[in-house]
Order: C-alpha cells, then sequence, then structure tokens
C-alpha cells in the first residue's frame, strides 16, 4: 500500500523555524512536492524537489527561507522551515509522483499525505 505520511507541524513565533517530514512507503518517487493551504484559500505550491540527485524549486515566497531535501535510503522529504512569518500559516501538505515532471498544479500528483498544521503567531 502506497502511502504519504507527514508530520512536524506545530505553534511557533515569527522568526523561529520548523522541520516538517514526509515518509513515504509501498514505493519511492522521483518527485515529491509540498503544498500548504491556508483558511479561505487555494492549494499553493510551497516547494518541489525532483529525482534522487534532488534538483529543487521553490515559491517565491519561501525562497531563501525555506530548504527541501529528501534522503533516499530512508525515502523521507523534509522541508526546513526558518524566518517564519504569520503568512506561512496552513495545513502543509506532502504530494508525489512517479515521474520526473514536476509542476505547481496540485491535480498533477496522486499521493498525497494527510496534512500537518504550522500555526505562525506574530
Amino acid at each position: 500500500q502506497v502511502q504519504l505520511v507527514d508530520s512536524g507541524g506545530g505553534l511557533v513565533q515569527a522568526g523561529g523555524s520548523l522541520i516538517l517530514s514526509c515518509a513515504a512507503s509501498g514505493r519511492t518517487f522521483y518527485t515529491m512536492v509540498w503544498f500548504r493551504q491556508a483558511p479561505g484559500k487555494e492549494r499553493e505550491f510551497v516547494a518541489a524537489i525532483i529525482g534522487y540527485g534532488g534538483v529543487t524549486n521553490y515559491a517565491d515566497s519561501v525562497k531563501g527561507r525555506f530548504t527541501i531535501s529528501r534522503d533516499n535510503a530512508k525515502n523521507i522529504m523534509y522541508l526546513q522551515m526558518n524566518s517564519l512569518k504569520p503568512e506561512d500559516t496552513a495545513v502543509y501538505y506532502c504530494a508525489a509522483q512517479p515521474g520526473l515532471s514536476y509542476g505547481v498544479n496540485p491535480n498533477e500528483y496522486p499521493y498525497w499525505g494527510q496534512g500537518t498544521q504550522v500555526t505562525v503567531s506574530s
């Protein structure tokens, strides 16, 4: 059974840091991504890591503050979030697709984690 389990969310003050994890089981994925969804807003792309060599891409809103990485041996993806802002508050979801193509449309990803809440207080 293919499963993604994301974790690591919590409450943090502005300027603080969190690390999110996404553990995959049942298969490996070339492309793994993070999305987030704030209340009343559409789900938006945050970061992607493509291929086992780890080519990365980021939304402009998080570039320079967030770092996506993966441990291929453990089949786990991470999102290191630094200098957090109140506008980063959202439910964060990991997603994956087997191929090497990468996109910012959530519909391109057939596999999803259950989501983990990140709340940044001002």
